[in-house]
């Protein structure tokens, strides 16, 4: 075990201290200090072209990636493992008067054992082994992490075979311009210096999975993320004449009742289950008050998947928003018979039928009935509509939604279908590939050889659960998947785009060995120093040397045949 402790905890201090909260200048100079440092190290003073500050590309911001590498000199190797982690944080309302606290966490700490606190927190708070503040957690432990072994080899690239890539990269916690521009730099040292990435290690924070859970996760694989959105509309009409119109906020509502938190659209897969979608925003598109119906409504949900396409995804909504339609005209038609009863006027039936459609089901009607002039009328309107620096990916594309909709010869209600924002694919570390096969190994070997010098238990789970940077190095899906993404998304190739063929190109599998704690992205943030500052960097150096080494890879012996002395256990 390498007596890392002091060395990581001191690093993560440092990198707490800028406030790095994502599209803040924060973002950009956490980068550039953190780049003035991995320059400063002899190494890389003897190879600047080894370490790179790198701008984001298509990005209204201008921030940074920090990448850097060390080449091995025990024996000469094209295999490569890439060390990554987000310098980003999310904001810091939630620390109401201690905001000035936030990013010291000795100080924060002191004022936190003031406070009445949950009694876990509290208990916390009192120990000398946990470490509070925004960014300990998610993710600056991680990163500190991968800095220490980055310093490591580059004081001693005799112990390294092969290479290591180190990535700390911005705006994680958004729209992941940061680790989608690095893979341009990640295929720029493959081919200048032959690079063979075998794997990566992100180092994004773990935390329970339930209350009273003793285990410390590391994860193979990544759950996936989708933003399947839903224009609806109704018909509109004079509040005081409801019923000669169909408001598309009620449609909305049982729409949002069909899918909200429905085990039926949870993703199974080696015997793990994604949570059921929720809802992110359910609103009409009224810009204004009047006594008329809205015209049309946008709701929009989260989507965890383990083994279904966004072709699934769609298929599958689809069928669920038909249900929600039904469900809803069948309540609406019960309620106008019975006022109709009460008023006696006469009840004429219910003159619309459940009717949803995908994005890429109407363009491709508009198209074929209005031709050319359709299509440069679509390209003129997103053009213009890109000029609103305030529209974010899902507003834009509800809004090109809204405009083709206005073509459509039969107006009648319905439900459109589509994706209003970045996918996160899901990745699937099976074994299908030697290289698969070599990081499960080396997994499961270094977990072996590591947990006697912890106390908790150290357990390998399939899939990441939360979105991460680890969807954007490796694919799992075909390209009828990927396809599904680019057709229903009215932003696509405008306002958004991701070279997903870039990342199939890379296919580096990925595992998550990273920090544990509680309560990320809330006031009460905090690390567990004994894994995060120890038990981390050993897991992951352990990995490295399984993964890079040819002596390591061959021989059958453990990490704990060359340690002296009994194991040391803390906690």
């Amino acid at each position: 075990m390498k007596p890392c402790r002091d060395e990581v905890l001191a690093t993560t201090k440092q990198l707490v201290q800028t406030a790095s909260i994502v599209n803040t200048e924060g973002e950009k100079e956490l980068a550039e200090s953190m780049h003035a440092l991995i320059s400063s190290l002899p190494y890389f003073k003897k190879n600047p072209e080894h370490v790179r500050l790198s701008r984001t590309f298509g990005d209204e911001r201008e921030r940074y990636n920090v990448l850097a590498f060390v080449k091995g000199t025990k024996r000469a190797s094209r295999r490569t493992v890439v060390l990554m982690g987000h310098l980003d944080t999310v904001g810091v309302d939630d620390f109401n008067q201690m905001k000035d606290a936030a990013f010291d966490p000795e100080t924060l700490k002191e004022k936190l054992k003031g406070e009445q606190l949950p009694a876990f927190a509290k208990k916390h708070a009192e120990s000398a082994d946990w470490l509070f503040g925004r960014g300990v957690l998610d993710m600056k432990s991680g990163v500190a992490s991968n800095l220490y072994l980055l310093k490591y080899y580059s004081e001693h690239p005799e112990e390294l075979e092969g290479n290591i890539v180190f990535l700390a990269e911005c705006d994680e916690e958004d729209g992941s311009h940061g680790i989608l521009s690095a893979l341009a730099t990640f295929k720029e040292w493959k081919e200048e210096h032959g690079f063979d990435y075998i794997a990566a290690v992100n180092a994004d924070f773990v935390s329970p999975r339930h209350e009273n859970d003793p285990n410390r996760y590391i994860y193979r694989g990544t759950v996936g993320k989708l933003l399947p959105s839903f224009f609806i509309t109704g018909a509109e009409t004079h509040v005081g004449s409801c019923f000669e119109g169909l408001d598309p906020n009620f449609i909305a509502a049982e729409l949002t009742r069909q899918i909200n938190y429905n085990p039926e659209l949870s993703d199974e897969a080696f015997g793990e289950i994604t949570v059921p979608p929720v809802t992110l925003k359910q609103t009409d598109l009224k810009p204004n008050y009047t006594v008329q119906t809205a015209l049309s409504a946008f709701v929009y949900f989260n989507f965890f998947v383990h083994s279904w396409t966004p072709k699934d995804v769609l298929d599958k909504l689809k069928e669920q928003a038909f249900i929600a339609f039904d469900n809803a005209l069948a309540s609406y038609g019960k309620r106008y018979k019975q006022f109709s009863e009460m008023s006696g006027d006469p009840y004429p039936g219910i003159p619309w039928k459940p009717r949803v459609l995908s994005y890429e089901e109407m363009e491709k009607l508009l198209v074929m009935e209005n031709g050319a002039d359709f299509i440069s009328h679509m390209d003129e309107f997103k053009a213009s509509l890109l000029q609103n620096k305030e529209l974010d990916t899902r507003m834009f594309s509800v809004k090109v939604v809204e405009e083709a909709w206005k073509w459509m010869k039969d107006k009648s209600p319905a439900i459109v279908l589509f994706y209003s924002s970045l996918y996160s694919p899901r990745i699937e570390i099976t074994g299908k590939t030697q290289e698969e096969e070599a990081l499960i190994s080396a997994l499961d070997q270094a977990v072996e050889e590591v947990q006697p010098f912890y106390a908790h238990p150290i357990v390998i789970k399939n899939f990441f659960p939360h979105i991460s940077d680890m969807s954007f190095v490796a694919i799992s899906d075909d390209e009828e998947g990927i396809q599904a993404v680019s057709a229903n998304n009215p932003s696509w190739g405008t306002k958004h785009y991701v070279d997903y063929e870039e990342i199939r190109e890379l296919n580096i599998p990925v595992v998550n060995i990273g920090p544990y704690g509680v309560d990320a992205h809330k006031k009460l943030e905090r690390a567990e120093m004994t894994y995060s500052h120890e038990i981390v960097p050993n897991l992951t150096n352990r990995v490295i040397e399984l993964l890079l080494d040819r002596e390591e890879r061959e021989s059958a012996e453990t990490f704990g045949h060359a340690l002296a002395g009994e194991p040391e256990y803390f906690g």
